[in-house]
């Protein structure tokens, strides 16, 4: 049989589906909790409380927020006059050399204070000058009267964080590409990069409410896609928002994640459905302020998500007595901000922050608005502030930060780093009898080896699997055991069989795994992208799940992990004694925390070559391909990898061994 013949090998049970019901079924049992707890609010008060304790959900699920309290430096490097308005073109410090550009659109002949509304742009290149959608949305805005800033978000419109001037062009992708680049590499550390696109956004209103022609207690937002998203995690943080209207992202988790699509990394809150929180929850975090809650029929955001939330979060409403302070509008079209959205919008916040109605000639004048030549609104000289700014500091720059507090804090010792990393490994799992079964009969010769394809349940209706080399001949009755953790499991048996003829040839049996969703028990694929571990495919998206409800991908295989050590207690050809675990790649690193928190293992094989946290979250490049299998949020407060190593060396009962790779 050659190798190309086993890996094609397969067992008699589906599998594809088990990783998403895992998820699923636990991501849904705990909004089922959440909802009930939403049902049993019966006054206003507890509908207030319910907020606050969200509101701290939410913050404590991002990392918290940047720490400290910075001049705004603002620096006016112009304006544009508009018949009826100017537009300044305006660059503010959220954070010391972290420049965010914006345009400020001012309405001519202002006598007393006016209310105002901040945009927040969705994931467009040009952001806040994007033509024919954002400016247009900012211009009906401005012509009804009202003060708009809108700002460039991270990764975004003049803000692209890994431009270089001498190419003229980033090294990294723009918009969301950017957000996952970093936002990985902000989870180790505890954090989301939500948390700097709060803190930007809350800055942007600090310097909106600091203008004098603002009234600071009537001041709004609204933006769509990452702009809705953006909008509702300021309606959760922000209580200085006097009314929102959050566009073409208001749904529910339950049904979104029915349509198997990915999110931005800005839009993973750790841990955050765990304690309950859901879409319903922004607009109780804003009753009985008025909100607007903008919707298209053809989204991929579903709409019966969006009408079911409204519908549900009415009732808050109706608690305080306001049920006409939170609307539904939805435009028959596909996702985007509307001319129909901005108009509602318009009304919407001339009603609720300056107390009357659009005229019939504004309204008039409204429809007509058009959008000016995008670069007229640049603020920096050359359309980049890495360009203009070197100094310029961005997400990555703060993660180094951060990184170099956490390292200098020092890590936990072993024991309280390994009850930790046991608390993550052992979260809320569903164990049940391995079952394990050899499903094609006896062992078959391979080469000069002897392999069994088997399958166990690793949780309740959850498969791993795995192919069982021996050698052809031994006179052994039980064999001492080798794990092997590598990439893609089975599916790469031809680059590790110089290690499979090896250890066999040393009289050990090796046990070849696929853990959760790798190898013969890869889930089918239900995002768009179909490339098993690239970014927005099926596994980032599952991986995404875990992470909403406090787990992660690293975190289940090592549980995984645990279990097959259970395993080979139950194969009567197989000695534990001496049991050795090899890793390498990525998946590897699972072995290594396993290790560390199971005793049973006496040997490791450290071939990962991932050296360690620090080195990945303060990297300016790094390879982000599956990323995921070692992204376990929160370790560095704890322990990073170099730290891990040297425990496992010093223990009594594991050796540790690193050699070079050949494989």
């Amino acid at each position: 049989m050659s190798i190309k013949t086993l890996q094609k090998t397969t067992g008699y049970i589906a599998t594809g589906l088990h990783m998403h019901e895992l998820i699923y079924s636990r991501t849904k049992e705990l909004l089922g909790q959440a909802e009930r707890d939403r049902d049993a609010i019966s006054t206003p008060e507890a509908c207030l409380s319910r907020a606050e304790m969200i509101r701290q959900v939410f913050i404590d699920s991002i990392g918290g927020l940047p720490d400290g309290e910075y001049p705004l430096n603002p620096q006016i490097a112009g304006s544009i006059q508009c018949a009826g308005y100017r537009i300044e073109r305006i660059i503010i410090e959220s954070r010391p050399r972290t420049y965010v550009t914006c345009n400020l659109y001012v309405p001519d002949h202002i006598r007393q204070k006016r209310p105002a509304v901040l945009f927040v742009c969705g994931h467009h290149q040009m952001a806040k000058h994007q033509a024919d959608e954002y400016q247009v949305v900012c211009r009906t805005l401005v012509e009804s009267g009202l003060i708009v800033l809108a700002h460039d978000p991270i990764g975004q419109g003049e803000r692209l964080s890994f431009y270089e001037p001498s190419i003229q062009d980033t090294t990294v992708g723009w918009g969301t590409t950017e957000h996952e680049y970093v936002g990985q590499q902000c989870l180790p550390l505890g954090h989301s990069i939500a948390r700097y696109f709060v803190h930007d956004s809350m800055r942007a209103l600090d310097y909106l409410i600091s203008r004098p022609e603002v009234d600071a207690s009537r001041v709004g937002i609204t933006g769509n896609s990452g702009g809705g998203l953006q909008t509702t995690m300021m309606m959760m943080a922000d209580r200085r928002l006097a009314a929102a209207a959050p566009a073409t992202f208001v749904m529910n988790r339950d049904l979104y994640m029915e349509a198997g699509s990915g999110q931005d990394a800005e839009q993973i809150w750790p841990g955050s459905t765990a304690k309950g929180l859901d879409h319903e929850d922004f607009l109780i975090c804003m009753a009985p302020k008025p909100v607007l809650v903008l919707a298209v029929k053809y989204d991929f955001f579903p709409i019966e998500a969006t009408r079911l939330t409204v519908s549900r979060g009415r009732r808050m409403y109706e608690l305080f007595g306001k049920p006409d302070c939170l609307e539904l509008f939805e435009d028959t079209t596909v996702h985007r901000y509307t001319r129909a959205m901005a108009l509602q919008a318009a009304r919407f916040f001339r009603k609720h922050l300056a107390g009357d109605e659009l005229t019939d000639q504004e309204l008039e004048r409204i429809r007509q608005v058009e959008p000016i030549e995008s670069g007229r609104l640049l603020v920096t000289k050359s359309g980049q502030v890495r360009a203009d700014y070197p100094d310029a500091r961005g997400v990555t720059e703060e993660n180094v930060r951060e990184a170099a507090l956490l390292a200098s804090r020092g890590s936990d010792q072993q024991r309280e780093a390994t009850a930790w990393l046991k608390e993550q490994v052992f979260l809320d799992r569903r164990p049940c009898d391995l079952n394990p079964r050899f499903y094609a009969g006896n062992a078959a010769p391979f080469e000069n080896l002897l392999f069994a394809p088997l399958f166990w349940y690793a949780q309740s209706k959850v498969i791993n699997h795995g192919y069982l080399f021996t050698p052809l001949y031994t006179a052994r009755q039980r064999l001492p055991v080798t794990l092997a953790i590598w990439d893609q499991g089975t599916d790469a048996l031809d680059r590790h069989y110089a290690f499979l003829k090896e250890e066999c040839g040393q009289g050990r049996a090796v046990l070849v795994a696929d853990l959760t969703g790798i190898g013969k028990v890869t889930p089918v694929h239900t995002a768009p992208n179909p490339a098993p571990d690239a970014y927005f495919s099926t596994m980032h998206t599952l991986a995404d799940n875990l992470v909403w409800i406090g787990d992660s991908l690293p975190a289940l295989r090592t549980y995984d992990v645990t279990r097959l050590v259970d395993l080979i207690g139950q194969i009567d050809t197989l000695d534990g004694s001496d049991l050795k675990i090899y890793c390498q790649g990525r998946q590897g690193l699972c072995g290594l925390l396993a290790a560390l928190i199971d005793p049973r293992i006496r040997q490791v094989v450290d071939q990962t070559r991932f050296t360690s946290y620090h080195d990945l979250v303060s990297a300016r490049y790094y390879d982000a391909y599956d990323i995921k299998s070692i992204i376990l949020p929160g370790i560095l407060k704890h322990f990073d990898l170099p730290e891990l190593r040297q425990w496992i060396a010093n223990s009594v009962i594991l050796t540790f061994h690193v050699r070079d790779a050949k494989n």
